[in-house]
């Protein structure tokens, strides 16, 4: 018997009208509480992998070696925001939705202005309705 060529399948959206969780979920964060936290829930709605990194150039890495199916990105980082990551997510047409503790007072750049946000700390149905809806 042949195997399937295709090493991903899509299970189609369930008949309740819900979409799947992406598979692969990157974070970026640079507090390790506020990452755990993300990762443990993302777990519980059925992600499958979740990678965490603290800075641009770690997360840069980790898309470069394996891209994800959905991000996260704390937008201000030590020291960095995370608009770089951003730039190569949306080249690659990875979705992503910006986190931030800032509120509207955070600066995003034009590009990203209707790019979702999530507000730390973000309550668990707005980050599931996030990744369900890929951040659109």
């Amino acid at each position: 018997m042949m195997q399937p060529s295709v090493a991903r399948i899509m299970i189609p959206a369930p008949p309740d009208g819900s979409a799947e969780m992406p598979a692969d979920v990157l974070i970026v964060e640079d507090d390790p509480i506020i990452a755990i936290d993300f990762e443990d829930r993302l777990l519980g709605f059925g992600v499958t992998s979740v990678r965490t990194v603290g800075s641009v150039a770690q997360a840069l890495e980790v898309i470069t070696t394996r891209p994800p199916d959905f991000a996260l990105l704390d937008v201000e980082l030590i020291r960095e925001k995370s608009f770089a990551i951003a730039d190569r997510l949306a080249a690659l047409k990875i979705p992503f939705v910006f986190v931030t503790g800032y509120g509207a007072e955070t600066r995003i750049p034009s590009q990203f202005a209707a790019r979702p946000r999530l507000q730390k700390p973000c309550p668990s149905d707005a980050l599931e309705a996030a990744l369900r809806t890929r951040g659109s």
